[in-house]
């Protein structure tokens, strides 16, 4: 694990080299952002959603948070939502889930915590739900991982329903919502589900 100033000597290396190739990087980069994406990803230190997409400064719009959950009642998505959406007009929402997840993984084991037990009921219910098919999945990691890509596919769904995203159908702005699951095993994404506005009767 890098120290503190190892952080910022590999910071300073970053910078020089970037400006070595384009003396005007860092210009550009301050005038402003115009990102075609809206990442919504969960905190796994081991999920940096620009290594795993080669996606460089101002290519993802990001919010983050413990299994990539969408609550209705999360201002800090809601804002990062209205403002992707109604500002930056992203064209595109990824939700994006992960293999070995702790925060799926916390609500399969029935996890009672104080801040965190709250946060994946969500999660839980969606076990509760899916638990005869789960059942007939061999190992927990198998269902665990299983769970994940269910719960991303529910949350590709419950976007779809939020006001923001429905107003901005309504006024013909193309806004595509993706479920996505990266595999920590293999490095690789893959898709899920699509919300494509065009088959939609709000975008008609």
């Amino acid at each position: 694990m890098k120290s503190f100033d190892q952080m910022f000597l590999a910071n300073r290396s970053w910078a020089q080299a970037k400006l070595q190739n384009d003396k005007e990087y860092f210009t550009r980069l301050s005038k402003g952002q115009s990102p075609k994406y809206l990442w919504i990803g969960c905190s796994d230190s081991r999920v940096p959603e620009t290594e795993i997409t080669g996606s460089g400064p101002g290519e993802l719009f990001v919010h983050r948070n413990i299994a990539n959950l969408v609550h209705s009642n999360d201002e800090s998505l809601l804002s990062v939502l209205k403002y992707a959406v109604d500002y930056l007009k992203v064209k595109h929402i990824v939700v994006c889930g992960h293999c070995n997840c702790g925060g799926v993984k916390a609500a399969f084991d029935g996890l009672e915590d104080e801040h965190l037990g709250e946060w994946i009921g969500d999660i839980k219910s969606t076990y509760m739900s899916n638990k005869s098919g789960l059942s007939e999945i061999d190992s927990d990691m198998a269902k665990i991982n299983r769970l994940a890509e269910i719960s991303v596919v529910k949350q590709v769904d419950k976007l779809a329903e939020f006001d923001i995203v429905k107003n901005a159908w309504k006024r013909k702005q193309r806004l595509f919502i993706h479920g996505w699951m990266f595999n920590i095993s293999s490095g690789e994404l893959n898709t899920l589900k699509e919300v494509n506005p065009d088959e939609l009767p709000e975008f008609q």
